[in-house]
């Protein structure tokens, strides 16, 4: 016997309260009406001006406009989330927006994306960080997304070296955590002989299968994706992937967060060809090459010292034109615009041969990483 909806007759205060929030939501709808309206007269208006459909700094002040305004009723991660829809499809009456970023579909990337554009945009799924790049810059994308780095692995290689000879600018940045479950279209764990899935994926969860899966057979592919796509058809099958793997693919989550540490996280980068305007909570990216004396490194990044600029993140990489010659990856608070960052900038030209300005884009929040 299934349980029934209760649909007899309510006390007159639920009745009254379900009445207001009738109210409530037919304002709510008709509002949405006129922001729509707006949306596409600015639309036109960027259209006329040529002007990007996508402002990272607009969208940071619109954010921030809401948080300030809100009474603290409504979650603010639901706030948040309903906010990044809103302004998701306004940005689709404006314009058609393509995003191409590190497929296949599901992966953390995948799922950056989305937290970065909403769900009304295009999602365009590539297969190597070099394609993403190459979409963007031959203008079959307006933006890219790809990982940078990783709280526990470090740097993302393939991206920095990218960065180092594209003509593209970071224009944001995305925080995700990284929350590995185990899914499948069985039911219960016993059932589980093989479990698939990317090999960084798998390292992080290494613990969790010995303890828990001790018997099955760990096989190493491409992609989560593609290990949930082969979860969904083959039964005994378990993949490490995300909950939006899950949810695409229509498979139950065995467990969750099933990684070995709570502090894993990964960083990711939007791809465009500006950056984007000052928000007055910034971060610039450069990338720089450097002398060969004694203590000039020292010298470079007191550039930014003396201006009292906190870098959050150094890296170098192989120039890749000289043997054992480097190139370094910066990333620090403040943004071009500023006259501070332009002195520090400056100097920094003064010790170093390179100085390349790769990235301005608002700092996004990384709270409880």
């Amino acid at each position: 016997m299934f349980a029934r909806e209760n649909t007899g007759a309510l006390p007159s205060d639920m009745e009254e309260l379900r009445r207001r929030i009738d109210e409530v939501d037919a304002r709510i709808v008709r509002l949405l009406d006129e922001r729509a309206r707006l949306a596409r007269r600015v639309g036109e208006v960027k259209r006329e001006r040529g002007l990007s459909a996508y402002v990272p700094s607009r969208e940071r002040a619109v954010m921030d406009r809401v948080f300030a305004l809100s009474e603290g009723e409504f979650p603010r991660k639901g706030l948040e989330m309903v906010f990044r829809e809103i302004i998701s499809c306004s940005i689709s009456l404006e314009a058609r927006l393509r995003i191409a970023y590190l497929g296949p579909e599901t992966t953390f990337t995948h799922e950056a994306a989305r937290r970065a554009f909403g769900s009304s945009v295009d999602f365009e799924p590539q297969a190597s960080v070099p394609e993403v790049f190459a979409r963007v810059e031959r203008g079959e994308a307006q933006y890219g997304v790809v990982p940078v780095e990783n709280s526990m692995e470090g740097a993302v290689t393939h991206t920095l070296d990218e960065l180092m000879n594209s003509p593209l600018k970071v224009c944001g940045e995305v925080y995700l955590p990284v929350s590995q479950n185990l899914l499948s279209r069985e039911e219960l764990l016993d059932r589980v002989s093989v479990v698939r899935s990317h090999p960084m994926a798998i390292a992080q969860c290494a613990s969790w299968l010995r303890k828990h899966l001790p018997g099955a057979r760990i096989e190493e592919v491409e992609s989560t994706g593609e290990a949930a796509r082969a979860a969904a058809s083959e039964p005994g099958v378990a993949a490490v992937g995300s909950e939006l793997a899950a949810e695409v693919y229509g498979l139950n989550v065995l467990a969750r967060n099933i990684q070995d540490s709570r502090a894993n996280a990964t960083r990711f980068i939007i791809l465009g060809r500006l950056w984007a305007g000052a928000t007055g909570r910034d971060k610039t990216s450069v990338v720089f090459s450097v002398k060969d004396r004694p203590g000039v490194l020292k010298d470079a990044l007191s550039a930014f010292a003396d201006e009292g600029i906190n870098l959050t993140r150094i890296e170098s990489r192989p120039s890749r034109k000289r043997a054992w010659t480097y190139v370094f990856f910066a990333d620090f608070q403040g943004h071009p615009d500023e006259e501070r960052v332009q002195r520090a900038l400056a100097k920094l030209e003064e010790y170093c041969p390179y100085v390349s300005v790769i990235g301005a884009y608002p700092e996004a929040p990384a709270e409880g990483f």
